[in-house]
C-alpha cells in the first residue's frame, strides 16, 4: 500500500480573527452568479470572464475593472441596484463546510467580520446561513477603498485593539488575499478560489480549521492543509 500522502497539521496562534464573509463562512455562490451574468450580459460582457473578477470586491470595483471607461458614478449607481437584488435573493445561501462549528468555537473570542457586502447584505446572508453575526464588523458602508487595498482589515485589527501582525485574516479570492497580506497579516486561504493567491496556509474548508484558546488567551488555530 502507498504511504499518506497527509500533511501534518499546521498550528498558528493570533490574537484575533478577521473573517471574510462570501465564500469564506457563507457560500454564496448561487446568488453572486445569478446576479453578475445578468449584469454582464445586460452589458454586452462575456459573464464567464466577468465572474473571474467579482469575488471579494465592492461591486462598483469590479464594475470599474470590467467597464475601464464607464463614468465611477455610474458603478456606484449600478452597484446599489446589485447590493438590494442580492440583499433580496437568498436562495442558495448556506454556510462553507464547518462555518458553523468554526463560528461556535469563536465564541468570545476576539474576531471580527470585516466584509465587502454593505450591512444589509451581510445581515440578509449570516441569517440565511444561520450563523451569529459578530459584534465588531466592517462593512462596505465602513470603508473608502475596496479590497484588495488594506483597509477594511487594518480598521477591523484597531476596532479590536489588536496589532495587525497578531491577526490572522480568514479570505477566500484573490483580492481578499491581498487585502490581508498589505495589512501585515497572515492569511489562511478557504475553499478552492484560494489556493491560487498566495495564502500563507489553504485549507478546503473550514471543517480542516479547529479553534482552541491558548492558556495566554491568544487564539490557538490548528489547520489541516490538503495533502500535496
Amino acid at each position: 500500500m502507498p504511504a499518506s500522502t497527509a500533511s501534518a497539521p499546521v498550528v498558528l496562534t493570533a490574537k484575533a480573527l478577521l473573517l471574510d464573509m462570501d465564500g469564506t463562512i457563507v457560500n454564496s455562490d448561487a446568488v453572486v452568479e445569478r446576479c453578475w451574468r445578468d449584469w454582464a450580459v445586460s452589458h454586452g460582457l462575456d459573464p464567464e470572464e466577468a465572474l473571474k473578477v467579482v469575488h471579494g470586491r465592492q461591486g462598483y470595483a469590479t464594475m470599474a475593472i470590467l467597464l475601464p471607461d464607464r463614468p465611477m458614478e455610474l458603478n456606484h449607481a449600478d452597484n446599489a441596484v446589485m447590493l438590494a437584488r442580492e440583499t433580496a435573493d437568498t436562495a442558495g445561501v448556506v454556510p462553507v463546510e464547518g462555518a458553523p462549528e468554526f463560528m461556535a468555537a469563536l465564541g468570545a473570542l476576539p474576531h471580527a467580520l470585516v466584509t465587502s457586502a454593505d450591512e444589509a447584505l451581510a445581515t440578509a446572508r449570516m441569517t440565511a446561513s444561520a450563523l451569529p453575526m459578530p459584534e465588531v464588523r466592517v462593512t462596505a458602508e465602513r470603508v473608502a477603498a475596496s479590497k484588495p487595498h488594506p483597509e477594511g482589515f487594518l480598521r477591523g485589527a484597531a476596532e479590536l485593539g489588536v496589532d495587525p501582525a497578531d491577526c490572522i485574516v480568514f479570505e477566500d479570492s484573490g483580492a481578499g488575499i491581498a487585502a490581508g497580506h498589505a495589512a501585515g497579516m497572515r492569511v489562511v486561504g478557504v475553499g478552492p478560489r484560494a489556493g491560487e493567491h498566495g495564502p500563507t496556509v489553504h485549507v478546503p474548508d473550514l471543517t480542516a480549521v479547529r479553534v482552541e484558546p491558548a492558556e495566554d488567551g491568544s487564539i490557538r488555530l490548528t489547520l489541516h492543509t490538503p495533502a500535496a
